[in-house]
């Protein structure tokens, strides 16, 4: 990480020193938009802001994108919201060289900037760039490398950006899923996690935290001055780094729906047999409700703890929460010993409430929670018919 703050430091004063040197009327502002990769944090694509003069050959990119793995406790603060992103600059063919070597496109949307406006945005970038500004708190929706850049350039414009209206009324999970639909175990994880508040409607504003949906807006969007003249944010648009086309990456060949519809069955089939045979597989409520409960305690921390957005109105935490694995030990011991246990009839009271009332709450819910819920239901079911005299 030292090595990378020098290079970013030299990079800094290397720039500062030179923009005096720039003739103005040589300089080209590009807005860039790079496809997805297949890594989980690469799966939405990335946008950039490209500054190049052809006068003196410089040439570089500025990437609101920057994050260190190996901070301390990265993936805890992460969690928490409150992971920090940087602001870097390389120049354009160290760039352009990534992406080639990935064979993800990257598309160039050229800014119909006057003079003024790309000097003051030149100025932004490097006040960015000073140590004690590089860092940002990240936020997934709100706050991310392409509204970074969608800030930075309306902040240097004269007039206002207006952006073309959205064709059809959108929220975050539905375009979130877009970007997941060839990888439906990474879908799973952020339907785990996303609320109530990710199926609101959003603005065509919000939306541009995906980076194809900037491009879109802006392919369509016009700077107007006070005087109401209009002119296009953009003047020309074109393929940049040629891409060969991402093959998907192979994950485990039945989808998360499928596996939990297919656990579900197992779970009615040995509950038959356990009842037919009258024993108690005591070993299958072990599975199943450490299962759950560990899902529950991502959900529980999220949902209290966590300042990432739309986390905090989670209603699958009805189902997922930290109950299955306290009561666990006590219902695994109370199936050994033949006794009855309050729990069952608590939880069958719990997610009978869940999948009644669940039509009307206002949140799509990830492919798993209904089976795994019956599960659940099923196996405390049995147990309260089973024990018909009072509980102990």
């Amino acid at each position: 990480m030292k090595y990378v703050r020098l290079l970013l430091l030299y990079t800094l004063l290397y720039i500062c020193g030179n923009v005096r040197a720039l003739p103005e009327d040589s300089i080209e502002v590009g807005l860039l938009t790079c496809e997805p990769g297949t890594e989980v944090y690469a799966l939405y694509g990335h946008t950039a802001i490209r500054i190049c003069n052809y006068a003196t050959g410089e040439d570089w990119v500025f990437n609101y994108g920057l994050f260190n793995f190996r901070q301390p406790y990265f993936i805890w603060r992460f969690a928490l919201g409150e992971c920090d992103y940087q602001v870097g600059a390389e120049p354009f063919a160290y760039f352009a060289r990534e992406y080639e070597a990935r064979g993800s496109s990257v598309y160039q949307q050229t800014l119909n900037l006057t003079t003024a406006e790309k000097r003051r945005l030149w100025a932004l970038l490097l006040e960015n760039m000073r140590p004690e500004n590089r860092e940002y708190r990240y936020n997934y929706f709100y706050d991310n490398c392409t509204t970074r850049a969608r800030d930075r350039i309306e902040e240097s414009i004269e007039g206002e950006v207006v952006y073309p209206k959205a064709d059809t009324v959108r929220t975050y999970r539905e375009i979130v899923h877009q970007y997941t639909a060839n990888y439906p175990w990474a879908e799973l994880g952020n339907d785990l996690c996303l609320g109530a508040e990710a199926d609101c409607p959003i603005t065509e504003r919000e939306e541009m935290f995906a980076p194809f949906y900037m491009l879109h807006y802006a392919e369509g969007a016009v700077i107007r001055d006070a005087a109401g003249n209009e002119r296009p944010l953009v003047s020309d648009t074109f393929e940049l780094v040629k891409g060969r086309g991402l093959a998907v990456q192979k994950e485990f060949p039945l989808s998360p729906g499928t596996c939990a519809w297919l656990l579900f069955a197992l779970v009615a089939l040995l509950t038959l047999a356990e009842r037919w045979r009258r024993v108690c597989f005591w070993w299958l409520d072990l599975v199943l409700m450490t299962c759950v409960g560990i899902m529950g305690l991502v959900l529980t921390f999220l949902f209290f703890f966590s300042v990432h957005p739309t986390v905090g109105s989670n209603w699958q935490i009805w189902v997922f929460n930290p109950i299955p694995l306290l009561a666990m030990p006590w219902v695994v011991w109370c199936g050994i010993k033949k006794r009855k246990t309050r729990y069952h009839a608590f939880n069958t009271a719990v997610l009978m409430f869940f999948i009644i009332f669940s039509s009307f709450i206002p949140q799509d819910f990830c492919v798993v929670v209904v089976p795994l819920a019956l599960s659940l239901l099923l196996r405390s079911c049995s147990y309260v018919v089973s024990y018909r005299k009072s509980f102990d």
